[in-house]
């Protein structure tokens, strides 16, 4: 059974990333849609302005989707092709790389057009910002934010829990992470209901943005700007996550990330990151793109590789 779930593993978070490149998101049904509605009907029967309906609602959710996905996972142990296409299922399902990519470039391929509208409408897509208040180079600036933030958000961190903890690691995960996108907003009403979503995307997003913030320094055009601009900013950002994602990025690519974001109803002022660098230009989406997909490589390598190693000291260990 240990080497059945090595390679298990391996075969199926590979399958799953293929059809994540090939074939991006499923155009219908989507997993991740399907929880978003089934949380949202929680949320409605328990909102209250207080943390601890907050927390409920969290694990109600959250932990429901990775309880269901461990039952899963364990029925599906017992042949190795249904543990193989379970993991390769919940791999797809749950990364977004591809989609994120695709997004990107829609809006890199408008502001290359001169159509700032076209750019302007479909930034909502990719971040929450008010795209009414962005001007081209603002527009380019946020895509290369969010392609940084989200390709831990969307793969790497995933990745991280499925090495850790198989699919229900992937599961759990990109539960948390819907719920923080949902909830975890600091407007009036889910300040204290959205308290602990946010809180739990802390901590389990915790190690997958170290190493995709230590990916981009091996995979990135400029390791030596990537990493001191890291060691530098990171701690700067106001997210503990996205910090050391974004200021491995913006080192690495020679940019100048942060400064004055405008959300809806709400204005931030960000430190910058990477501030000897020049301007986010268009042409930087498309380089930001092909960085997400070398980080993204080398994680599911790792990921894999992890888990493989894993497995064997847990089988050395039985075997003593």
């Amino acid at each position: 059974m240990p080497g059945r779930d090595r390679f298990s593993f391996a075969y199926g978070a590979a399958l799953g990333f293929a059809c994540d490149l090939l074939l991006g998101d499923p155009r219908r049904g989507h997993p991740v849609a399907a929880f978003g509605r089934a949380a949202q009907s929680v949320e409605h029967r328990l909102w209250r302005d207080h943390r601890g309906y907050g927390t409920l609602h969290t694990l109600l959710c959250a932990g429901g989707a990775a309880a269901g996905a461990g039952l899963l996972a364990r029925a599906a142990r017992r042949h190795r092709a249904a543990d193989i296409a379970l993991t390769a299922a919940a791999t797809w399902a749950v990364l977004g790389g591809t989609s994120l990519g695709r997004e990107a470039r829609a809006i890199g391929g408008a502001l290359t057009a001169g159509d700032l509208e076209v750019a302007r409408e479909r930034l909502p897509h990719l971040c929450g910002r008010d795209p009414q208040a962005l001007d081209a180079q603002a527009i380019a600036r946020a895509v290369v934010e969010s392609v940084a933030e989200n390709t831990s958000d969307a793969v790497v961190g995933a990745l991280v829990w499925g090495a850790l903890a198989g699919v229900p690691g992937l599961v759990g995960f990109r539960a948390v992470n819907t719920l923080d996108a949902m909830v975890g907003h600091k407007s009036p009403r889910l300040r204290r209901f959205g308290w602990a979503s946010a809180r739990l995307d802390d901590v389990v997003g915790w190690p997958g943005a170290r190493l995709t913030a230590a990916l981009t320094v091996l995979a990135g055009p400029d390791p030596r700007g990537a990493l001191r601009v890291a060691r530098r900013d990171a701690s700067r950002h106001p997210s503990p996550n996205a910090g050391p994602v974004e200021a491995a990025f913006a080192g690495a690519l020679g940019v100048r990330l942060g400064g004055t974001l405008a959300y809806a109803g709400r204005v931030e002022h960000r430190p910058v990151l990477g501030g000897e660098n020049r301007p986010v230009r268009t042409a930087d989406i498309e380089r930001a793109v092909r960085l997400s997909r070398r980080v993204s490589l080398l994680a599911l390598g790792t990921a894999v590789a992890a888990r493989t190693v894993g497995s064997l000291f847990k089988k050395a260990g039985r075997n003593r």
